[in-house]
């Protein structure tokens, strides 16, 4: 949670000269002109930067906090020694794949690999990436719903909520129990371990889902601190758009884009959208600007925020580059091609263009689309527009869909795309530990199912018709699933029985849609008052799956590595040949110790 690795560096600086209880991560060496790196830490998880120097010890490397112990040079980690870092690895080598970049074919083509509620999945991704030798978004959250992005915030117990119309209640930000500061570190000190970084894999950090406007005007200087390390951020509308009043005359219309917007502005937008082959009358544009206007104005301010940070904090190009997506995949209905069209064009004229545009088609998360012709239909008409403008289509709610619905993503788009993936690591998860023969696992996946399945039952019988209809439509799923009989709702005891009878299955869709809120909930319970606990008694449940064996991480990661080489296959990222190798080294393995040394060294 902490964006710092090191809580207590005076503790850390004396084990480290009594040697007691000290990890050394060999893999994790690297070189900058101030001599060769590595990590460390300690038994309470405070980790230091070791620095083997060939010149004078520590000169000019701009970390701060130093200790010379036994001939080497010792920086705690802190987030202000991360910037540090970061500043001399991409000075010294611009090709580094220590930390995200937007460097190679991030900006066309790439997974988007999301961590909704533990960052467990991150060796699997890793191991992927080695192995096809493909760089992904490796790492994508939507902040601050699930990421805490400022950490006082939380400990001042004043964090906004989020509404979860499902369940019948809000939870509150950062759901899955860490901030976006302390997962940026996180994850480059992860890669290093593993040794992933000896590849130059190039990959990013999506911060994904940034709300533009609405209630986040106020609080748009500590996100953009908070995602300073993030180099793709993905542009969220929606709050800003739900706001926004049309003018219903068109002569209102007309008058509004001629007082708010500059004309040699709309006159370049009205020429590049037809360019890319898009009719629109006088009319059908000024009803879109009157839409899309105020956003993208609060979309260029927040841009220029971002920018200007990284400017503050990074010192090289490579450091300070960042893509963008514009989504616009949450608003009612499916996304117009003008409505693309005249966006895409905007960015563009605004000086910020976009790398991905995200659509609304109509996905429902975890579920394969059920017509492809009709989906091909759809993107065809997307994609006419986005390759006019050289963009690449963002498919959100990707996970789920059938291996022809990713088929026809890839054929219509010529690979030029990102497929979103987030809840189905959670799915994999909860396989994992259901597969476990360890009993401790077996524990925790029992505790889970039955978790889901009390919110699953009170639900159904809400007074809430949002609630109640959800519960049991992922209810009656499940009894379809099962084979079994869907007239359950005489009584609370009732549907209660017919669910308990069923073997726990992670395929039953209401673990599905209520797993993640189990993972910060207080004691495990399942209640609405203790949903997205951030105290004390929420991080120890969290620690639960942080406990988990070997043997269940083993199998999770498996499952993860296994569903992107799936997408690689069939979306054409990846070679026919690369991912049949790659997913019969995955298969082979029995020990966890020896998936680990496969990140480093794909040859073993």
């Amino acid at each position: 949670m902490s964006p710092d690795f090191c809580l207590d560096w005076e503790a850390l600086q004396s084990n480290l000269r009594s040697n007691q209880g000290i990890d050394v991560f060999p893999l994790s060496h690297f070189e900058t002109g101030d001599g060769k790196w590595s990590l460390v830490s300690d038994a309470s998880g405070d980790h230091a930067w070791r620095l083997e120097n060939v010149g004078d010890a520590g000169s000019g490397c701009g970390l701060q906090g130093c200790a010379e112990i036994d001939g080497a040079t010792y920086f705690p980690a802190s987030f202000e020694n991360l910037i540090a870092i970061k500043n001399r690895i991409q000075e010294f080598e611009s090709e580094s794949s220590v930390f995200p970049t937007a460097e190679g074919s991030l900006g066309k083509s790439t997974l988007g690999i999301g961590a909704r509620f533990t960052t467990l999945h991150w060796p699997g991704v890793d191991w992927t990436m080695a192995n096809l030798g493909i760089g992904l978004t490796a790492n994508q959250n939507s902040i601050p719903r699930e990421l805490v992005f400022d950490v006082d915030v939380m400990l001042a117990n004043e964090l906004d909520k989020v509404p979860f119309p499902f369940i019948g209640t809000s939870v509150p930000e950062g759901h899955q129990g860490q901030s976006v500061e302390g997962m940026s570190h996180g994850c480059v000190l992860s890669k290093l371990k593993t040794g992933f970084h000896s590849h130059k894999i190039a990959w990013s950090f999506n911060a994904d889902h940034q709300p533009i406007g609405g209630k986040f005007d106020s609080r748009e200087d500590a996100l953009v601190a908070g995602c300073l390390f993030a180099s793709y951020i993905t542009f969220d509308l929606s709050p800003e758009l739900a706001e926004t009043q049309i003018p219903e005359a068109e002569a209102e219309q007309r008058s509004y884009v001629d007082v708010e917007i500059d004309p040699d502005l709309v006159a370049k937008v009205s020429e590049r959208v037809a360019a890319a082959g898009i009719t629109l009358d006088e009319t059908e544009r000024d009803a879109l600007l009157c839409y899309v206007w105020p956003a993208m104005k609060k979309m260029k301010a927040r841009d220029g925020k971002y920018r200007r940070a990284r400017e503050a904090a990074f010192t090289t190009e490579v450091g300070r580059a960042y893509l963008r997506e514009l989504s616009i995949d949450e608003l009612p209905g499916l996304t117009k091609p003008e409505t693309t069209g005249i966006m895409l064009a905007l960015c563009e004229v605004l000086g910020m263009p976009v790398q991905f545009v995200a659509p609304a088609f109509g996905f429902q998360k975890n579920m394969p689309y059920p017509s492809n012709g009709e989906l091909k239909d759809l993107i065809v008409r997307q994609w006419k527009v986005c390759e006019a403008f050289g963009v690449s289509i963002g498919f959100h709610s990707g996970s789920g869909k059938s291996a022809e619905n990713y088929q026809v993503m890839g054929e219509v788009t010529g690979g030029n795309l990102e497929i979103k993936t987030s809840g189905r690591y959670t799915y994999e998860m909860g396989l994992a530990l259901s597969e476990s023969k360890r009993e401790a696992d077996q524990a925790l996946w029992r505790d889970w199912y039955a978790f889901t399945l009390e919110l699953a039952v009170v639900g159904a019988f809400s007074l809430e018709e949002t609630e109640r209809t959800m519960a049991r439509e992922f209810i009656v799923n499940a009894l379809e699933l099962e084979g079994a009989a869907t007239q359950v709702f005489d009584s609370l005891e009732t549907c209660r029985s017919a669910l308990e009878a069923l073997v726990p299955n992670p395929g039953h869709m209401f673990w599905f849609e209520y797993n993640f809120l189990f993972v910060l909930a207080r004691e495990g319970r399942p209640r609405k008052e203790t949903l997205g606990d951030h105290s004390a008694a929420g991080y120890q449940q969290r620690e639960r799956f942080y406990s988990i064996s070997d043997e269940g991480r083993l199998r999770f990661c498996q499952k993860v590595a296994s569903y992107i080489i799936f997408l690689a296959r069939n979306t054409g990222l990846a070679k026919e040949r690369e991912c049949d190798a790659a997913q019969e080294k995955l298969s082979a393995y029995t020990d966890y110790s020896e998936f680990l040394e496969g990140i480093a060294n794909p040859n073993l």
